[in-house]
């Protein structure tokens, strides 16, 4: 099974070598390939070990794995056209299909890790080639933020492994050598003594992955570096990567709930209320569509954290899903709503014609309305459901108008980029000059993958498969 999710990888990695035009429809015809291994593992039994005790199939990370392939191949499509937007050499364009490929070997090494030390392989794996897709732009921007995200992802690769080694020392009196497991440090962790040393661990794990999720007080790197972009790497960026950030930050923070929950909610707590506060106010100044989605990307990234850690797995669950394809959705509409790096907001919507464009501007507002959480998105419910464990939680402490308090800020937070969202819509659509604009079917194509994909997360069995996930 190890070799079939390995083996779309290594074929990609290989033809992007070639020189050949036709490599271009191959290389996204291969990326689809990587859907097929991801859709078995939903089927298996599990717990099913892939290699030993250290990769093993879970539900949670056979979903998050799934739900990663489904944004590759969309990204694979929409690559099939973007020099018809913006300026890429043939040779870009292997490049980025090159670190695309080494790329996809770390998810899969981080997501179905249960090894901390294979999981921080993973995370590094990722991060390198992440570096080298966004180079895939010449722009002078692009390089400094190459170099910029090069120096962040270091020092938060850096932090994360000292966390992991603090967690180690803090577990291995007890367990020895099998410590580094995720399983067996959570079936353990009523028996680990040093907890001190364990919650210092987690906290700087925790702040290592929030650097990479541009978290408070990190909250502009990550805007930069998608901004400077080509819009279909920054779709891969904000869709799979952070998958490989936020599946570790759940397997961590599920051994540190269970081993000390009151300090975990409080600081992951804090942690995102700020996140959000800052992220409100940042999204007011924005003038452009990668910093504003990429804003609204930290914000729900932070209240899957909040979530999680409130008892709502269901709820962050949902919400990730939702969030992964919505905002590669808006960052790969943004390269046909506005061609050669420029992103106007006013009169974005207008000067499509046909039934192409017909297609593509209901798309990009269902879009659009949807990632600001409005019913039936799928985030409306998440959010429903996620404010509703934090209320359930609020009721069981003792600090009950504290929290109530809380989560009052934070919907009027959530009231105010809601706001901002629904104004930029209508410059979008009413206001400045109607320029005549083309799409392609690749592009449509892209985009219905995930629109299809956010209707089906609101079917019964995804929702059941959901809720199984404990």
């Amino acid at each position: 099974m190890l070799e079939l999710l390995l083996f779309p990888s290594v074929v990609i990695f290989i033809l992007s070598f070639m020189k050949s035009e036709r490599t271009k429809k191959v290389l996204a015809f291969i990326a689809f390939l990587i859907l097929i291994p991801t859709t078995k593992l939903l089927m298996l039994e599990k717990p099913y070990n892939l290699l030993g005790d250290y990769l093993v199939v879970d539900d949670l990370g056979a979903y998050i794995l799934f739900v990663s392939s489904i944004v590759g191949i969309a990204v694979a499509l929409a690559l099939m056209t973007i020099e018809k937007h913006v300026k890429v050499t043939k040779n870009a364009y292997r490049r980025f299909y090159r670190f695309f490929a080494t790329f996809w070997v770390g998810l899969i090494l981080s997501i179905l890790s249960n090894n901390m030390g294979i999981y921080w392989i993973g995370l590094e794996l990722a991060t390198l080639s992440t570096v080298y897709m966004i180079k895939t732009n010449h722009s002078n921007m692009a390089h400094k933020e190459a170099w910029n995200y090069m120096i962040v992802g270091a020092v938060a690769i850096s932090l994360v492994l000292f966390g992991i080694i603090l967690i180690y020392a803090s577990a291995k009196p007890i367990l020895g050598e099998d410590a580094m497991s995720f399983d067996l440090l959570l079936s353990h962790a009523k028996d680990i003594k040093a907890s001190f040393l364990f919650n210092i661990g987690f906290a700087i794990v925790s702040v290592g992955m929030f650097i990479k999720m541009g978290f408070f007080p990190m909250n502009l790197w990550l805007a930069n570096i998608e901004r400077a972009s080509f819009y279909p790497v920054a779709a891969l960026f904000s869709g799979i990567l952070e998958s490989t950030v936020i599946i570790g930050f759940f397997r961590f923070s599920k051994i540190a709930m269970a081993i000390n929950y009151h300090y975990t909610f409080i600081f992951i707590f804090t942690y995102t209320i700020l996140t959000i506060f800052i992220v409100s106010f940042l999204i007011f100044r924005v003038k452009d569509f990668m910093r504003l989605f990429s804003l609204s990307g930290i914000e729900h990234m932070a209240l899957i954290a909040l979530f999680w850690v409130s008892g709502g797995t269901f709820a962050a669950l949902l919400h990730f899903g939702a969030h992964a394809f919505l905002k590669p959705a808006l960052f790969l509409s943004t390269g046909v709503l506005e061609s050669n790096g420029k992103y106007k907001m006013q009169g974005a919507l207008r000067g499509y014609k046909g039934k192409k464009g017909v297609v593509f501007w209901v798309l990009v507002s269902l879009f659009f309305l949807a990632v600001i959480s409005l019913p039936p998105s799928p985030m409306f419910f998440s959010e429903l459901y996620g404010f509703g464990s934090m209320i359930d939680l609020a009721k069981q402490s003792d600090y009950l108008l504290e929290m109530l308090g809380a989560i009052f800020i934070l919907l009027v937070l959530l009231s105010i980029i809601f706001y901002k969202f629904v104004e930029i819509y209508q410059d979008m659509k009413y206001e400045g000059e109607e320029n005549e604009k083309i799409v392609y079917t690749s592009e449509l194509i892209s985009l219905a993958i995930f629109a299809i994909s956010l209707i089906l997360l609101l079917t019964p069995s995804v929702m059941n498969y959901l809720k199984g996930i404990s």
